[in-house]
């Protein structure tokens, strides 16, 4: 699934993965900050809770953003697919100026509104221009390809994670959450082997990487992203190695971003928080 078309003549909109357990009191720095790019006092909030059994995640979601300050919040409970083409609840997300998806279960996300009219126009919405973004699961979804689940352990090992379908804002990113909570660091590993092209996106809990739409990712939160570059893999061996077999990679390049810091998806060029350099 290739990203939406973008007009030449616009820009899509920031996406914003956040690494879950994400501050919801003392500063609110991500959320506040995802409301400001989804267009401040101004902001039209759609919050989707569809990863989470939760029944109460969707309001409370709309209280943190309508604390914030945005001018109008909507949850749109979808909890099954025969409710992905009602029309009044795809009218009011066709009017959103921000998007965000709750944590919970990918999967939930992804077998309820893949490939669904929802789906359609949270990808059409952010061509052209509009925020989209998510916490844990919601974080997950994002990209074109999802973990969808793995085990934990630093060292990459054959089957140690299964991908599928996200929603595909991007195919510049493979998203793990919850990355060094719960020791994620070699399904990651293990997802790249399969997919070098991308850049791998290990993001700690309360933390978020804003990708601009230059494609720039900007770090905001109180812990580190984990920027993984496979492109100049020099040797893999996933296509030889036997399931639960220890995977060898050499030539991955490996950043640890903190607030301030930036890398660029298209020239590979990560940079430390300002200030931070002799």
């Amino acid at each position: 699934m290739c990203p939406a078309k973008v007009d030449p003549n616009g820009a899509r909109g920031f996406i914003v993965p956040v690494g879950g357990a994400e501050d919801k009191q003392s500063g609110a720095i991500i959320l506040r900050r995802f409301l400001d790019v989804s267009g401040g006092s101004d902001a039209d909030m759609v919050v989707i809770p569809t990863a989470s059994k939760q029944r109460d995640t969707g309001s409370r979601y709309e209280r943190i953003f309508r604390d914030l300050g945005a001018r109008s919040v909507r949850s749109l409970e979808y909890s099954n697919r025969s409710q992905t083409d009602r029309e009044e609840w795809l009218a009011q997300l066709g009017e959103a100026t921000g998007v965000f998806l709750t944590g919970g279960n990918q999967l939930r996300i992804s077998t309820i509104l893949g490939g669904t009219p929802v789906a359609k126009c949270i990808r059409s919405l952010n061509a052209r221009g509009v925020a989209v973004g998510g916490t844990s699961a919601g974080a997950a979804i994002l990209s074109e390809h999802m973990i969808a689940f793995g085990e934990s352990g630093a060292t990459p090992r054959a089957g140690l994670v299964s991908l599928a379908p996200g929603f595909g804002l991007t195919n510049r990113v493979v998203i793990d959450q919850h990355f060094r909570q719960r020791d994620r660091l070699g399904r990651l590993l293990a997802a790249l082997a399969y997919n070098p092209f991308a850049i791998g996106l290990g993001l700690d809990e309360d933390t978020a990487a804003f990708i601009a739409p230059d494609d720039v990712i900007h770090v905001e939160g109180a812990g580190a992203i984990t920027v993984v570059d496979a492109s100049s893999l020099e040797h893999s061996s996933m296509g030889l190695a036997r399931s639960g077999e220890a995977i060898c990679l050499t030539g991955v390049r490996l950043h640890i971003l903190t607030a301030g810091g930036t890398f660029d998806l298209h020239t590979r060029v990560a940079k430390p928080p300002p200030g931070t350099l002799d």
